[in-house]
């Protein structure tokens, strides 16, 4: 499966850390203390659960950058199976050949990389199957680790969903919060303002404005926002949400947003909304089981 690779190259100073974390001047004391250094050898890097891999492009961009250090001797990767691909169990996902020392030195940095993306992927997948046969889309949210979030996102894409803005720069998200900041402006004029300073801008980014209840979605809609969020809102709200919009502005897109689960992601998708938001794609998902199968040394 072809991903777009945008954000892989922001993991490159969070090597280099993981890196200086594990490795420190000295290096890899246990595996210089015990491993020959020209042994060689070929390790699987083998999935122990199903579900869908993400970060396999990161593999060889570590052992890369551990042979920079110098103190490592450079290896070999061949990928077998692509970010966005399903895994099973027992999958080979890559394997990688060379040095022992190097091998063991960088065992840790790219699994800690594969579980947690490919968790975040599996976790993507799963949302965005529960919600087959409807209209609405998997978003991510910014709910992401700090310096991660490129990497976050695109994990999101390699499980089939879909980014939301990366950042405060590249969309416009009028929350509770800016609404109360601007008190004695109405949601209609807080919608205006912002559309004014794009133009000012030369730059016109979706303008997207968060409401909680039917008679906030009502007063937005006139003002024709891109989208408009729908914070926590149940179900039979949802729906008279989208018969409002249909009713109004139907060149508006609605996104739901708030307690959405596996459980519950399905019905949300039922009611017609075009967007579903999850946070808990990127801070909560678990990590898939992944491990190097070491051949017998002896």
């Amino acid at each position: 499966m072809s991903i777009d690779p945008t954000g892989i190259e922001t993991a490159d100073p969070l090597i280099a850390l993981a890196l200086d974390e594990d490795l420190g001047v000295p290096g890899d004391i246990t595996s210089q203390a015990l491993i020959p250094e020209g042994q060689q050898t070929a390790v699987h890097i083998v999935s122990r659960e199903d579900g869908i891999l993400s970060g396999s492009v990161l593999v060889e961009r570590v052992y890369r950058a551990l042979a920079e250090r110098g103190s490592c001797r450079p290896v070999t990767t061949m990928l077998l199976i692509e970010d966005g691909d399903s895994l099973s169990c027992g999958d080979h996902i890559a394997t990688v050949s060379g040095s022992v020392r190097t091998l063991l030195s960088g065992e840790r940095i790219v699994l800690n990389f594969l579980i947690h993306l490919s968790g975040i992927a599996t976790r993507t997948r799963e949302f965005v199957r529960r919600v087959s046969g409807s209209r609405a889309v998997i978003l991510d949210t910014r709910k992401t680790l700090s310096g991660y979030r490129a990497l976050h996102k695109y994990a999101v894409r390699c499980g089939s969903g879909v980014n939301h803005r990366m950042g405060l720069f590249d969309g416009i998200l009028i929350k509770d919060n800016h609404l109360a900041a601007c008190s004695g402006q109405s949601i209609a004029d807080s919608i205006a303002a912002a559309r004014r300073n794009s133009v000012q801008q030369s730059y016109i980014p979706a303008i997207e404005i968060e409401v909680d209840t039917l008679e906030q979605l009502r007063d937005c809609l006139g003002a024709r926002p891109d989208i408009i969020l729908l914070d926590n809102m149940r179900p039979a709200e949802l729906q008279r949400a989208v018969a409002l919009r249909d009713e109004l502005a139907p060149g508006t897109l609605l996104e739901a947003s708030g307690g959405v689960d596996l459980d519950n992601v399905g019905c949300i998708a039922g009611t017609g909304v075009d967007r579903i938001s999850i946070g808990g794609l990127t801070h909560s998902a678990p990590a898939l089981d992944i491990g190097f199968d070491w051949p017998d040394l002896s």
